[in-house]
């Protein structure tokens, strides 16, 4: 190669790597999903949530078609008190904080009237505080007088009662919302404690199975679910002050400060339009002790050939804890009533040269039957733990307690069937 040919290459690769520099780094939005950066998914509904520091121009915000709702923050804890006593220094607190009690109330109203004129769904959550859960909720719908169409969230920021509303409170908070209006509000939370309620969701039977707003400020939320109940999330709030800056923000709103905080629905906004405002519970997902499907007995020499597949035969029914408890105390009951027979005949009998005394078959066929009583406690005992450490949730679906007799028969003596 000669000197001229050789500059000429070294120029086109030189311009080349400048254009590649150049060019924006292609995104991986096709790889996108609802757990992995679902908001570069174009068709995704988005909704912001804000606070009364967060100055807001609503033509710019409108003009992303793809923001569907605005969530704005109403109440803080308890309302602040009306008549002020106390020093001199007491009272200009008491008094400063209920001007901006009534000023916080009036801009959340404004700016509920100006986000549906502009056609955004409306939504308002309270954050829970330590004390009275009955109060704040009442606080709560006082303040944000909620029409059936705005979206309700209490929001806990972490599991640490002594900053915000423990989750026992939660859960009474949640419940006299229930009572007042008729239906839950959704639940924001962070992940560990989200992770903890899905976790001992038999400690928190309604606070588990409130619609969840989940806040996480990572890409990926994938190995995050299914949690407990919940099977996906109503919002993800993806974005917000920890992961937005002026150089990097995962998603920019227009006419919203880089603070804002940007939620995701893993749905269109027609289909999130239909779902607002997330006013009842998920499903309960059932505990299952066992498979669908128990293997059958197979004789020994079928299972040494090396040959043999077992097989397996389908039930109609998964093992919940609430069937399993109605389960043994049918095979308690079964057993008690075996154990009234007529006592054993004690004729003498005879086996191979000896002869059997009858005293033995008498001591025997007690043994038999208390053996066959303690069962019958100890199945009837299980069943009635299982009751206590399983309870349901006020208000929610029912679960079937009582399985057909037919089948827990044939469970409980070792044969599967199916109807």
């Amino acid at each position: 190669m000669s000197e001229r040919s050789g500059k000429g290459s070294w120029l086109a690769a030189a311009l080349a790597a400048t254009l590649c520099l150049a060019m924006p780094t292609p995104t991986r939005a096709a790889d996108a999903t609802d757990f992995d950066r679902a908001w570069e998914q174009k068709d995704r509904a988005i909704v912001i949530d804000a606070y009364e520091y967060n100055p807001i121009d609503w033509r710019a915000l409108t003009s992303d078609k793809r923001i569907v709702g605005f969530i704005n923050k109403a109440s803080d804890g308890v309302s602040p008190p009306y008549a002020c006593d106390g020093t001199e220094t007491e009272q200009r607190l008491c008094k400063a904080l209920w001007k901006r009690h009534a000023v916080a109330r009036e801009l959340f109203h404004t700016r509920r009237a100006m986000a549906k004129a502009l056609g955004l769904k409306w939504g308002a959550y309270h954050l829970g505080r330590p004390g009275n859960p009955i109060e704040q909720a009442n606080h709560f719908i006082d303040f944000a007088e909620p029409e059936p169409d705005d979206l309700l969230a209490i929001d806990i920021e972490d599991n640490l009662p002594d900053q915000f509303m423990s989750l026992a409170d939660a859960e009474e908070f949640a419940r006299h919302v229930f009572r007042r209006l008729g239906r839950y509000p959704v639940l924001y939370t962070n992940g560990s404690t989200a992770k903890h309620i899905a976790d001992k969701r038999r400690t928190y039977p309604l606070l588990s199975r409130l619609p969840l707003w989940y806040a996480r400020y990572k890409p990926q939320i994938d190995m995050h679910f299914p949690k407990g109940n919940w099977e996906s999330y109503a919002l993800w709030q993806f974005a917000s002050r920890s992961n937005c800056g002026p150089r990097r923000c995962p998603y920019r709103v227009p006419g919203a400060p880089l603070d804002i905080d940007v939620n995701v629905a893993p749905m269109t906004a027609a289909a999130l339009a239909d779902a607002w405002p997330f006013a009842s519970l998920v499903p309960e997902r059932a505990d299952v002790f066992a498979t669908d499907t128990v293997p059958v007995p197979a004789a020994r020499a079928a299972a040494l050939d090396g040959t043999f597949s077992v097989p397996f035969v389908p039930l109609d029914r998964p093992l919940t804890p609430a069937f399993l408890a109605a389960m043994l105390r049918e095979a308690g009951d079964r057993q008690a009533r075996a154990t009234e027979q007529p006592a054993l005949k004690t004729a003498s009998l005879r086996i191979g040269p000896a002869a059997v005394d009858p005293g033995l078959m008498r001591g025997i066929g007690e043994v038999a039957q208390g053996l066959g009583r303690g069962l019958a406690g100890a199945a009837g005992s299980a069943g009635r733990m299982l009751d206590r450490f399983w309870p349901k949730v006020p208000d929610a679906d029912a679960a079937d307690e009582a399985p057909r007799k037919e089948y827990s028969q044939a469970l409980v003596g070792g044969v599967p069937t199916t109807p």
